[in-house]
């Protein structure tokens, strides 16, 4: 073993090189990695998450089944590392937002399966609701209040919708359909809380309490600061492993990216694009759809985030796969050089609808511009320049709706390996866009705000100095007036993109 760092002292007086254990609980794995000082991945391990979809619009996950990956991982990564669970001084969790349960407080059994931030059971609910003369009042009151005060948080609160990502709503629909959940409840037994609250409750034994802060319309939010959670009892690990960190997977990637300073921009393509921008000491009031989020607190700064997101990133490059459009996913930078443009065909990626700043659940997805010279190559740039174009969309909305000058841009996530939307995006934007070398960022963030908790690392520029080598994507084009106009072939595209999406608004009739 290396003699650096801090540790646990072996019998020769030296001490062992000690490592962060982290692990991301996300929507399709459970992920888990040992990080050394130098913050390099020594040892990962991954398992699959399953979901179950008990009836149409039902997302699910087994609670045992998620428990046991989270051990598998934790106990493939350290020995995949070739170490001692002693050596590890403390362990990071990052979760996916919004998906929780309920559990007996006594015996810490689940009454039912986790609800996925996916799941729609409560759409009838939220519909109701937003339907509802109280919602109606509501808004009318915040409208009037808007008119004579001119407060731009008064008009926010004038146009705000519920939506099924609400825990709230997906939690009352437990509390009427599951009768032991509302006995449990009456009798003060019952526990609710996310993947991290559970996991915290499963590792602690019932030990550690934890509080998490809704925000806005995006569910649960955890605000995250370095502190102790308590440890995980000794008779899971064999050891006492100090819990440091407890964080949602957004704000622990922009953690991850380094992007402590206002205007600092992370940019995370997954199953979904999410992009926040750091905010400073002061939440963001959003009209056209950002959400306000705590991002983290470290002593006694807490640091906000606003987040605009696409639903469908990943999902669109997947579908086209299954479509057979090509192979392998790595082909598809290729296929999108070897023509000249899309034939004029643009693609709309809204299988769940569009997100900020079009907000409308009613939009579909769609090929407009078919031709009979469209060839799959056509087809899968329009799918690749539909992603880079949803980025400048949600871009254009963060710089007119925050006026805060933009200091650096990173991006991250399995989508973020393609090389043409990395291409695309920085020329949209005018702005160098960097790529980190391995895109788990949520893990690192995770591993980052744990080892700051226990002195592992001591300061934020320390962690700076951390990062790997990026990539990094300069924009093509000519700057005018202190101004970027893309490329001349990519104006009259972008205007075509942008008819695509309002053809392809309200087009489902459904109430």
């Amino acid at each position: 073993q290396s003699q650096a760092g801090t540790g646990c002292p072996s019998r020769n007086g030296f001490k062992k090189e000690s490592f962060i254990l982290s692990v991301d609980v996300g929507t399709t794995s459970i992920r888990c990695h040992v990080y050394d000082k130098e913050a390099k991945i020594r040892g990962s391990c991954i398992t699959k998450v399953v979901p179950l979809y008990p009836e149409v619009g039902h997302v699910e996950m087994d609670p045992d089944a998620l428990w046991r990956g989270f051990i598998t991982v934790v106990k493939g990564a350290v020995q995949d590392a070739g170490i001692q669970m002693r050596q590890i001084e403390a362990l990071g969790i990052s979760t996916q937002r919004g998906t929780f349960t309920t559990w007996d407080r006594t015996t810490g059994v689940p009454f039912h399966n986790f609800i996925s931030w996916q799941d729609q059971r409560a759409a009838d609910l939220v519909k109701s609701w937003n339907r509802s003369c109280t919602m109606k009042a509501l808004q009318g009151v915040m409208k009037v209040v808007y008119f004579l005060t001119r407060q731009k948080r008064s008009l926010a609160a004038s146009l705000i919708v519920f939506s099924t990502q609400h825990v709230t709503f997906r939690l009352v629909w437990a509390l009427t359909h599951y009768e032991q959940v509302r006995q449990a409840a009456d009798e003060n037994n019952c526990c609710f809380g996310t993947i991290d609250t559970w996991l915290l409750f499963k590792l602690t034994k019932g030990g550690s309490a934890w509080i998490m802060y809704g925000c806005h319309s995006q569910s649960v939010m955890a605000c995250c600061q370095p502190h102790d959670f308590g440890s995980t009892d000794i008779s899971i690990f064999g050891v006492p492993i100090p819990i440091m960190s407890v964080m949602a997977d957004q704000q622990a990637a922009m953690f991850g990216e380094c992007c402590f300073d206002v205007g600092d921009v992370k940019i995370t393509m997954g199953t979904g694009t999410f992009m926040d921008i750091n905010t400073g000491n002061k939440p963001h009031t959003s009209v056209a759809g950002l959400y306000p989020l705590v991002g983290w607190k470290i002593g006694s700064e807490v640091v906000y985030l606003a987040e605009g997101n696409a639903a469908d990133t990943g999902t669109a490059i997947k579908w086209a796969q299954e479509l057979e459009l090509f192979s392998d996913v790595q082909e598809t930078t290729a296929m999108a050089y070897s023509v000249s443009d899309s034939d004029g065909v643009c693609f709309v990626p809204s299988f769940s609808g569009l997100q900020a700043p079009l907000n409308d659940p009613k939009a579909c997805a769609s090929f407009m511009g078919l031709k009979p010279s469209t060839t799959k190559s056509h087809l899968v740039r329009a799918i690749l320049e539909s992603v880079a174009f949803r980025n400048k969309q949600l871009y254009d909305t963060m710089l007119r709706e925050t006026h805060i000058p933009i200091t650096k841009i990173r991006v991250d996530g399995g989508v973020s390996s393609n090389d043409f939307i990395m291409q695309l995006t920085a020329d949209l934007f005018g702005r160098k866009v960097a790529r980190p070398q391995h895109h788990e960022m949520s893990c690192l963030g995770a591993a980052f705000v744990a080892g700051l908790g226990i002195g592992f690392w001591r300061t934020r520029d320390e962690l700076k100095k951390l990062q790997s080598t990026d990539e990094v994507f300069l924009p093509r084009g000519i700057p005018r007036e202190g101004a970027y106009s893309p490329s001349g072939e990519y104006i009259p595209v972008l205007q075509s993109w942008e008819r695509a999406l309002r053809r392809s608004m309200h087009w489902y009739n459904k109430p």
